[in-house]
């Protein structure tokens, strides 16, 4: 599978302000850049900065008056689609150090709150077998609605609400993986079919010795979903976080799939 990216942001800046831009594929084993290409048209040095857990890069930029980037990319996915009701479990004591830290709530992933919930409703389910039930529980009970979807939504207000965008899903899948003992991680991703076209949010879900792409929105499967960053949260995925105000002026984000790939 190859994907086609392009990306126009447009933002103005009565103050100026500093901007942390989240919008380049990330390489990694099981997806690779063919071509790229980011042009930010600002006055000041752009600084490029790891992402989390080594997963792609950020850049800091600079927001005068008016911040212009332009992102256009070819990605290749080689990811196998993969049965998650299939999967093990793994034991919590037996996880590798690098995900104890997806087990823990966060900011917008009240896991603790959910373990009632989750103990009771999806009793007797393990490994693969919950990952999966919780999954479709998430698609199946939530509406895809941003009226009431904001910045400060959570997991919380989502699984009360039954209605979110992207981000909302994510965050109410993490946190009930969470609860059922499983590592789970908010992702930043580009997929085609997305509606409306936008940056996406999916989850990824420690199993079998592997992260495992879930989009609870239903809208992508894990063999078109190109990562781009990946946290605890929204706050270590979003695209564009401004320490200060900035006024969106145009915002388009086109992702087609161009063909299918054989190989590398």
């Amino acid at each position: 599978m190859r994907l086609s990216i392009d990306v126009h942001l447009d933002y103005g800046f009565a103050e100026p302000a500093d901007v942390l831009l989240q919008i380049e594929a990330a390489a990694m084993p099981d997806q690779w850049i063919e071509t790229e290409s980011l042009v930010i048209r600002s006055d000041h040095p752009i600084r490029a900065v790891p992402g989390e857990a080594g997963i792609g890069q950020r850049c800091w930029a600079r927001g005068e008056g008016r911040l212009v980037a332009d992102y256009h990319a070819i990605v290749a996915i080689d990811r196998p689609g993969i049965e998650l009701a299939a999967l093990p479990e793994t034991m919590v004591r037996a996880l590798p150090a690098e995900t104890v830290r997806y087990l823990l709530p966060s900011r917008y992933v009240e896991s603790d709150r959910f373990e009632h919930f989750v103990r009771g409703q999806f009793a007797g389910l393990r490994g693969g077998a919950v990952a999966a039930a919780l999954t479709d529980w998430v698609r199946e009970n939530l509406t895809y609605s941003g009226a009431v979807s904001h910045g400060h939504s959570s997991a919380l207000t989502t699984f009360a609400e039954r209605r979110g965008v992207c981000r909302d899903y994510a965050h109410l899948l993490v946190a009930l993986a969470r609860a059922a003992e499983i590592p789970a991680r908010c992702v930043g991703a580009y997929a085609p079919g997305v509606d409306p076209p936008d940056f996406h949010a999916v989850a990824e879900l420690w199993l079998d010795g592997a992260w495992r792409l879930v989009d609870p929105t239903g809208m992508a499967s894990c063999d078109d979903l190109a990562r781009v960053a990946v946290g605890l949260d929204a706050t270590e995925i979003a695209f564009m976080t401004i320490f200060g105000v900035a006024t969106l002026q145009r915002q388009t984000v086109c992702v087609r799939r161009i063909d299918d790939v054989a190989g590398r």
